[in-house]
């Protein structure tokens, strides 16, 4: 109780406060903005927060990644192009409301569900976090090896379509952690004769060179075929009320709760991401709907359904991210990087000795996620205007924030180097159809598992299958990664094997 009071007080210093507000309201910006993702807007403010408290600036970052899911739903519901992947099964119901001019109404629909799902997880965060944590105690080398290993394993999950591609990703990733003095040795690795390089690659550059900078070379390419904006048309078609109606919200209450436990339950399995929840809260909506047949055409229940999802999974992420190290998400493996930056280390004493800092920063993502709601509520209408500015505008700018961001962390010229090679590394990577989250995971967690790992076998001394079975945290956590190789296989059989029944019923339906 003492360390919630302390937290407390600390939210409610003009910093924090200030802190929030600035990441609310610039998180549905960035989020309404199509291209704009989650993830480059907390990579983008993390050097940001370097001159801020640790409470300040995790509790911006914070308010930044909710608030940048919920933005992705405006342009989806006004426009029929999602902000943020998590924002793709929104799309389909909120356009078919505004085409049939309730667009106010979808917009309201969207509002509503994402702070309640945000809520929802923030009291998960917040009820969950602290006695998982305590299991860290009993955590040694070899735990934090298969930790680091079972984060690895995820990178499937955050490949996109093409999973040898996303391994691919991680190994660089992997690789570019090996960058610099050995940890025990202090033998130079790939530094090939530079001295900058000896201190390895950087997290924060090379991050705002993957998300930021990778985006303005693509958004320049669209300048020279002719585009002058990311969206060419303004919304239309927003008449009629905004708020719910008290029927309604009975109708939406089991789908809210249905999409929250949802939503939360996909955040913590890590690398599983808000665009996995809300589509798979959206397909389980439909199949408990009194009115399937509603769907994709204009439906209240499939808006509530995958925007509940997605702003659950935020919650979610942090939960695993803030007690054993290990991202629920791209955007929180990024996160993580910032956590550390500011001398932070996910676990117990977390909890303990940094209590009032985590205890602030857990409320303040509650606060982000109420005071979305009510912000919401007042300035979606103007908010989608951003994505009509002149890309001629917004390109110079964020270049300039960027370059701006990579010098800052250490006053290096080098550092600026390090973000312009890697963004344009992530652009030929999201040219080719490479997914650049699994590179930023790699960077984190492979140096992680390596330390743990040599660390470990200097315990075991050459007895490892003794040392290995007298760890039961450490068979529970290899089953895990065994466990989490062969989950994205299992996953695309069963989904294959779900889309030939579905032909299968569609084929019978047309003969009959």
């Amino acid at each position: 109780m003492d360390m919630l009071a302390g937290a407390l007080s600390t939210l409610f210093t003009s910093e924090v406060l200030l802190a929030l507000m600035v990441g609310v309201v610039g998180g549905m910006i960035i989020g309404a903005m199509p291209g704009l993702s989650a993830s480059m807007a907390v990579a983008l403010l993390i050097p940001i927060t370097y001159g801020m408290n640790a409470a300040a600036g995790i509790t911006m970052l914070t308010a930044v990644y909710t608030s940048a899911i919920y933005g992705g739903s405006i342009t989806a519901c006004l426009l029929h192009t999602p902000g943020t992947p998590s924002s793709a099964a929104t799309a389909m119901d909120g356009y078919a409301l505004t085409r049939q001019g309730r667009g106010l109404k979808a917009i309201g629909c969207s509002t509503l569900s994402s702070m309640i799902g945000g809520t929802f997880s923030a009291i998960c965060l917040l009820c969950i976090a602290p006695p998982l944590s305590r299991v860290v105690l009993y955590f040694g080398s070899l735990e934090y090896f298969f930790l680091g290993a079972f984060g690895l394993t995820v990178i499937a999950s955050v490949a996109g379509d093409n999973m040898m591609k996303g391994l691919m990703s991680g190994f660089l990733g992997i690789l570019v952690g090996c960058i610099g003095l050995d940890i025990f040795t202090g033998t130079p690795r790939f530094t090939f004769g530079s001295i900058n390089l000896e201190a390895g690659i950087q997290l924060v550059p090379a991050m705002i060179g993957l998300f930021s900078l990778s985006q303005v070379m693509i958004a320049v390419e669209d300048i020279v075929k002719g585009k002058k904006s990311i969206l060419d048309d303004a919304a239309s078609s927003l008449s009629g009320e905004m708020l719910l109606t008290l029927k309604e919200l009975k109708q939406l209450a089991f789908t809210i709760v249905q999409s929250s436990i949802i939503g939360v339950l996909v955040g913590i399995l890590p690398g599983a991401g808000g665009d996995v929840g809300s589509w798979l809260s959206y397909n389980t909506a439909k199949k408990t709907s009194k009115h399937p047949e509603k769907f994709g055409h204009g439906s209240l229940e499939g808006i509530c359904a995958s925007e509940t999802a997605n702003n659950a999974v935020t919650g979610g992420a942090l939960i695993p991210m803030l007690t054993l190290g290990i991202p629920g998400s791209g955007v929180t493996a990024i996160m993580l990087g910032g956590l550390m930056i500011k001398g932070m280390q996910p676990g117990y004493k977390l909890f303990t000795e940094q209590g009032d800092i985590t205890y602030c920063i857990i409320l303040g993502f509650l606060a982000a996620n109420i005071l979305m709601g009510v912000i919401g509520l007042c300035i979606a209408k103007q908010v989608v205007k951003i994505s009509v500015v002149p890309m001629t505008i917004l390109c110079p700018l964020i270049l300039a924030l960027s370059l701006i961001g990579a010098y800052a962390i250490r006053l290096n010229v080098f550092d600026v180097y390090v973000m312009l090679a890697f963004g344009l590394i992530g652009y030929f990577m999201r040219k080719f159809g490479f997914a650049t989250a699994p590179v930023v995971l790699g960077m984190i967690l492979g140096p992680m598992a390596e330390m743990n790992w040599r660390q470990a076998v200097l315990l075991f001394r050459g007895d490892f299958v003794g040392y290995f079975f007298s760890r039961p945290i450490s068979i529970v956590l290899a089953i895990l990664t065994i466990a989490s190789l062969f989950f994205p296989l299992i996953v695309k059989i069963i989904n294959r094997k779900a889309k030939a029944a579905e032909d299968t019923l569609n084929d019978t339906a047309s003969e009959d």
